[in-house]
């Protein structure tokens, strides 16, 4: 394991933490979109994490051991077609079918704050990680003075 081979993983971690925490802030944004670009109503997006793979021997190595992780990236942000959109009787509305119902985005509040929270802990833990290594890096510095 290379001696920078920790910060990796940690500022690895700390990027995929702020893009999740700037997609949940879309979502919570969008909240009352009923029209996009698209004219369709704005939908959930998600980010998807996946470990990162190095192929160089010695991570490869260390890897298949199981002592040390490579990180994490982003593979993509996909749309949440899962969750149903919310439906309003609101005849009023611009964006009303023929029946008066309006289609709502399918972002639940309460979801987003539990994500939020939990992306904020998740960043907050590779902080605390990375802190934790630049002061074993730094002690060993001063050790060889």
């Amino acid at each position: 394991m290379g001696l920078f081979s920790s910060f990796d993983i940690s500022a690895s971690g700390m990027t995929a933490e702020r893009l999740r925490y700037d997609t949940i802030s879309q979502n919570l944004a969008n909240i009352d979109t009923t029209r996009s670009a698209d004219g369709t109503p704005y939908v959930r997006k998600t980010v998807m994490f996946q470990e990162k793979q190095n192929m160089d021997f010695d991570s490869l190595l260390m890897t298949t051991i199981g002592q040390v992780g490579n990180g994490v990236k982003v593979t993509s942000i996909v749309e949440d077609t899962s969750t149903a959109m919310k439906k309003v009787y609101d005849p009023s509305h611009p964006d009303a079918d023929e029946d008066g119902y309006v289609l709502y985005p399918n972002v639940n509040t309460v979801t987003e704050m539990t994500n939020l929270i939990d992306a904020s802990r998740a960043y907050e833990a590779n902080v605390t990680a990375f802190n934790g290594s630049k002061s074993m890096v730094m002690t060993a510095l001063d050790m060889g003075k």
